[in-house]
């Protein structure tokens, strides 16, 4: 609907401010008028429109102040009503979203609740939430999903393990012995006697650690499972031979610096890299352990390059996700 024009008689002799305000109000209130979708405001505004029209055509002696104060009054109101009519939808809103979730909550208790590994979420009888030991664990057929612990014990799963220590940790009278709060995974894969890693094997076995982390990093590039920072340095390798090894380990260390992100690599985050070699690999053990060149149980760049045999490699910003 299109509104009637203003009108300013040029006998009047309104300042400056004053024409500026007033096509102002009738550019704000015409927007109203097209982005509304609330019938009564556009008729609300509308009427507003012509009710200040009729004064202007009127006016021929009165003074600006009175009239600028009195349009600065109707759009106050104006702001003011559409504020407090935003502010109940918004209240609203929150209510209902509030009212659902404690609706889910009454429902499953266990719905925010977080359990860590061999623990599941249990509701109690006075309606809350608690995290206790897993009580049976699923039967693996695959022998690949066993593993072999610190304590050179085959279990069936991690989830063996997991609720094991959880039985310690708890006081639980299942727990094997105080030994086994500590049990953790050290390979995947029944227990054996591991050979020995010949002198040959070990001083071969950056080389052959390089190149599995370079495909290692190619596949998950071809897979689209890297950051697009990663990705370019994976790029760089495929074009650019003296970054083939360097991008890849530089990748693999800043993959592994977990939690904390410290910029170094504890004994307990190689076990990505370390438990599913074991079984393949009876030289990564040791070369791990050689990486950790002053034993203070952590890896810094600058002992990883050294260990995979690469010339000396700065510290880059890790990208973490």
């Amino acid at each position: 609907m299109d509104g009637v024009p203003i009108e300013i008689s040029t006998e009047d002799h309104f300042s400056h401010e004053t024409l500026s305000l007033v096509v102002c109000v009738s550019e704000i209130i015409g927007q109203a008028m097209i982005i509304g979708s609330n019938s009564s405001f556009v008729h609300r505004q509308s009427e507003k429109r012509y009710e200040l029209e009729r004064k202007y055509r009127r006016r021929t002696t009165t003074t600006e102040a009175p009239v600028q104060d009195e349009i600065m009054n109707m759009l106050e109101a104006d702001e003011i009503a559409e504020e407090a009519e935003e502010a109940e939808v918004i209240l609203e809103n929150g209510r209902n979203e509030v009212g659902s979730k404690q609706q889910r909550l009454l429902q499953d208790p266990c719905m925010d609740k977080h359990c860590g590994a061999g623990r599941v979420c249990k509701n109690t009888e006075e309606g809350t939430a608690e995290c206790v030991c897993v009580e049976l664990c699923n039967q693996e057929v695959d022998p690949r999903r066993k593993v072999c612990t610190n304590y050179n014990e085959t279990l069936g799963s991690d989830c063996e393990v997991y609720q094991a220590r959880c039985f310690c940790d708890t006081g639980d009278a299942r727990c094997r012995g105080p030994d086994y709060q500590h049990v953790h995974i050290v390979y995947y894969g029944e227990c054996r006697q591991m050979p020995m890693c010949k002198e040959e094997d070990m001083a071969d076995f950056p080389r052959r650690m390089r190149d599995w982390l370079f495909n290692i990093m190619r596949d998950l590039a071809d897979r689209q499972e890297l950051s697009s920072h990663y990705l370019k340095m994976q790029r760089e390798a495929e074009t650019n031979h003296t970054l083939r090894w360097t991008n890849a380990a530089i990748w693999k260390w800043c993959d592994l610096d977990g939690h904390p992100h410290d910029r170094t690599v504890s004994r307990h985050e190689l076990f990505p890299i370390k438990a599913p070699l074991m079984a393949l690999e009876h030289c990564i053990a040791p070369f791990l352990d050689s990486c950790d060149i002053n034993n203070d149980h952590k890896i810094t760049l600058v002992e990883w390059g050294k260990c995979l045999q690469l010339d000396e490699v700065s510290l880059p910003f890790c990208y973490f996700s």
